[in-house]
């Protein structure tokens, strides 16, 4: 599995939009109640980008650390954080974090793991840098499991199919996790996102943008402007026969999760290139 080729450089200054539109406060209220009930002094988000998760947790422990690859949306994060004196960031790869092992009591991700070029590896990473009752925390969709309805994948099919190889199955996570040494493995939704958009409406749509999600990002202009021609059509079409054309959106965001045994230590191995990645 490997890496798409978003550009998260490119648009680091618009990225954090999507958030003020839809917070998404189910899985801000998620990892509260994964943080707050362990007392992690500790914790690590993979795939931080601008810090929007970063900042929620800042509210459930004293230091938090962000890894993103892309530097500029590190910068955005820098200068969007309430409190950044008790929040570190640092350049690299998730899978092979620049960290000493059994460092951590909390490590997440959240709408990131198919960013990774390989997950497993993130996940055997995050393995090793959790303590004795450390949690691992993984969220995002699953488009293996058909359970989503939205407009996207029906006027952008291509985007289904991309997802479909981008995203690990949910099965795939979970035995990922287990295999790695997590006990209690289990999956559960983290938010549910409903909605829909009435005629023209849709043309108005923050999401329909090209750089508003990773989906239509990485589609060419012209699979983007044949997109958008069928919603034209499609709006026509039910115009002239008086109906108004709804546009749904109902996507499921998951939760998987697992913790090390309070009596395994795990590994305690220190990456190659610990100490050698830029902070900001």
């Amino acid at each position: 599995m490997g890496r798409d080729s978003v550009n998260y450089d490119r648009i680091a200054s618009v990225y954090s939009q999507r958030y003020s539109i839809n917070p998404l406060p189910s899985v801000a209220a998620t990892l509260h109640s994964l943080a707050l009930p362990y007392r992690a002094g500790r914790v690590l988000e993979a795939g931080c980008g601008t810090g929007r998760w970063l900042e929620e947790l800042q509210l459930s422990a004293p230091c938090v650390v962000g890894l993103d690859r892309s530097a500029g949306m590190l910068g955005q994060a820098r200068h969007s954080l309430r409190s950044p004196g008790n929040t570190r960031l640092v350049v690299g790869d998730a899978g092979r974090l620049p960290f000493p092992g059994a460092s951590f009591d909390m490590v997440f991700c959240v709408n990131a793991l198919h960013h990774f070029g390989e997950p497993r590896d993130f996940i055997a990473e995050a393995r090793r840098l959790l303590r004795p009752g450390g949690r691992l925390a993984i969220v995002g969709m699953d488009p293996h499991a058909g359970q989503e309805e939205w407009y996207i994948y029906q006027y952008f099919p291509e985007t289904y199919e991309l997802d479909l190889e981008r995203f690990p199955p949910g099965e795939a996570i979970l035995g990922w996790m287990k295999a790695a040494g997590f006990a209690g493995v289990e999956q559960r939704r983290a938010e549910r996102i409903r909605d829909q958009h009435a005629g023209r409406d849709i043309l108005d749509d923050y999401f329909l943008g090209k750089q508003a999600t990773s989906q239509l990002t990485l589609l060419s202009d012209a699979a983007y402007a044949a997109g958008l021609e069928r919603i034209r059509a499609a709006l026509e079409r039910a115009e002239a026969g008086g109906e108004t054309l709804v546009f749904p959106v109902d996507i499921a965001l998951m939760l998987f999760t697992g913790k090390v045994s309070a009596a395994d230590e795990g590994p305690r191995r220190a990456t190659k290139d610990e100490g050698r990645l830029k902070s900001l």
